[in-house]
């Protein structure tokens, strides 16, 4: 399972890495087209806002797979392995549950707007909305996965802490590591 994430991560970096060339090729574009030639291209603006988001969402898979996100273990670093094992099940059910929201609420989004269109494109809404449903379902594939191997114990001591207090700190233990 642990290869089969990584590739689609992998291949998840590269829709990103698109999708910002996209964007910035539309960005740099109309605004070389306003100042060359007064006029410029009129979805430029939207589809680049649409592929932000879409951006971010996806962006938020990757780091989550990569425990990439910010947080504090001031406490739970100090735990024993009972104490953190018991802190990351909470958490991950947390995550879990916050995700099943992000789905629901993103879901009605896309009924509501099924029929919306865009101001300039004329693409249905539902689109911008369903990055949530994206996001949601595929992070929480990869929560479950997680708390499976929490609740099975196949995370090691390593694996218990999900956040370090800083970049710095935590290249400061890797090196101390080595």
């Amino acid at each position: 399972m642990a290869r089969l994430l990584n590739y689609f991560c992998r291949g998840i970096e590269v829709l990103i890495a698109l999708l910002l060339a996209i964007m910035v090729v539309l960005v740099f574009g109309n605004v070389f087209l306003r100042y060359a030639f007064n006029s410029g291209i009129t979805i430029s603006e939207e589809l680049s806002r649409w592929l932000f988001v879409w951006m971010t969402f996806l962006g938020a898979i990757v780091a989550l797979k990569d425990n990439g996100h910010l947080g504090t273990d001031m406490l739970v670093s100090r735990l024993g392995r009972t104490g953190k094992r018991a802190c990351l099940v909470l958490a991950q059910a947390a995550m879990l549950f916050v995700t099943y929201l992000l789905f629901t609420g993103s879901l009605a989004q896309v009924k509501i707007n099924w029929d919306v269109e865009a101001p300039v494109s004329t693409a249905s809404m539902a689109w911008f909305y369903s990055a949530g449903m994206v996001f949601a379902v595929c992070s929480g594939v990869i929560l479950l996965w997680q708390f499976w191997r929490t609740l099975s114990g196949q995370v090691s001591d390593d694996e218990l802490v999900l956040v370090q207090e800083s970049e710095d700190l935590a290249n400061v233990h890797s090196n101390v590591q080595k």
